[in-house]
């Protein structure tokens, strides 16, 4: 069953009576009600087109954590071939919220890294719903270290609401996990894509999306803090995260025109999570790109191409 978000209630409603419709045709064929369903169906269409190109940042928030979303096992189903994980960060335990290994990207053998939410109650829970801890951060680390002595490409895909905050994670060294992992990203001398496909949380997003290119999702988010976390600290009052996301500029559209991001990777109408294969194609596609553009560049220029690119944002605004 589809999830229906709060400002598409317009759709769900056509939508319904198109399921009841087409449900009442196939029990009975001799009723015709096909031309009630193609003008119903053409309805739905335009009602989704004229919602989806207006949505606001808070909007844009909710496709961005809608439950339906393609997550990081769906990108690399679809993306990667000979796909082999690497768990645990031989230090303390294995992080379930940071999925990474091995794998064939177009033939490309490839390293890959990103936050998985999980997809209902049981994943969620292993997955602690894409929240990592410091040992999902160490183990990033690993696999950027293994990925830069044997000179493979880095994909990265996040999708995290941020770092998880418990106390177990700050007495293992939350912030210092997270440093380290910024640290390599800057650090190695391959190539490192990365894509925002859902939140892309604070420190929690910024650990493994310190590449050379940096891409998002067209109604993915990104930023130093949630909206509700932001309106809480702004005005005491975490019902206010609307306007929050209004103001701290948020969306895709926003961060491209700040020079934050380098490109913005478009949804069909409807979100990702109505054309979940879709979306994952364009982004191979555009991960296809990128890396054919930074093939030519050595070790040393790509590692000076991604500390400058990050030590620009700011300057030019």
């Amino acid at each position: 069953m589809h999830h229906y978000l709060d400002f598409e209630k317009p759709i769900a409603d056509l939508e319904a009576k198109i399921h009841e419709l087409k449900k009442l045709k196939a029990e009975d064929a001799s009723i015709d009600i096909s031309d009630e369903i193609t003008r119903l169906e053409s309805r739905a269409h335009d009602a989704m087109v004229e919602i989806y190109a207006k949505l606001n940042a808070w909007q844009k928030t909710q496709v961005a954590r809608h439950p339906q979303r393609p997550h990081f096992i769906d990108y690399t189903a679809q993306l990667f071939t000979d796909f082999t994980p690497l768990a645990g960060d031989r230090k303390f335990s294995e992080d379930a919220a940071i999925q990474s290994g091995l794998a064939r990207f177009r033939g490309q053998p490839v390293a890959v890294i990103g936050q998985e939410k999980g997809h209902d109650t049981k994943t969620r829970i292993l997955h602690n719903f894409g929240s990592p801890r410091p040992e999902g951060y160490r183990k990033a680390v690993r696999v950027m270290e293994m990925a830069d002595r044997f000179g493979l490409p880095i994909i990265t895909l996040v999708d995290t609401a941020g770092a998880y905050p418990g106390v177990g994670a700050e007495e293992r060294g939350q912030a210092e996990a997270i440093a380290r992992s910024t640290e390599m990203c800057l650090q190695v001398k391959v190539p490192i894509i990365s894509v925002v496909i859902g939140e892309g949380g604070s420190g929690g997003a910024i650990a493994i999306a310190t590449g050379n290119r940096v891409y998002m999702l067209e109604h993915a988010i990104y930023s130093v803090i949630s909206p509700e976390g932001a309106a809480s600290i702004l005005w005491r009052d975490s019902a206010r995260a609307k306007e929050a996301a209004t103001n701290m500029k948020i969306t895709s559209e926003d961060l491209k025109s700040l020079g934050i991001i380098d490109g913005i990777i478009k949804e069909p109408t409807g979100g990702a999570h109505r054309h979940a294969e879709a979306v994952i194609t364009e982004t191979g596609n555009v991960i296809a790109s990128a890396l054919a553009s930074l093939s030519p560049l050595s070790g040393t220029e790509l590692r000076d191409d991604r500390r400058q690119k990050f030590l620009a944002i700011g300057r030019n605004l």
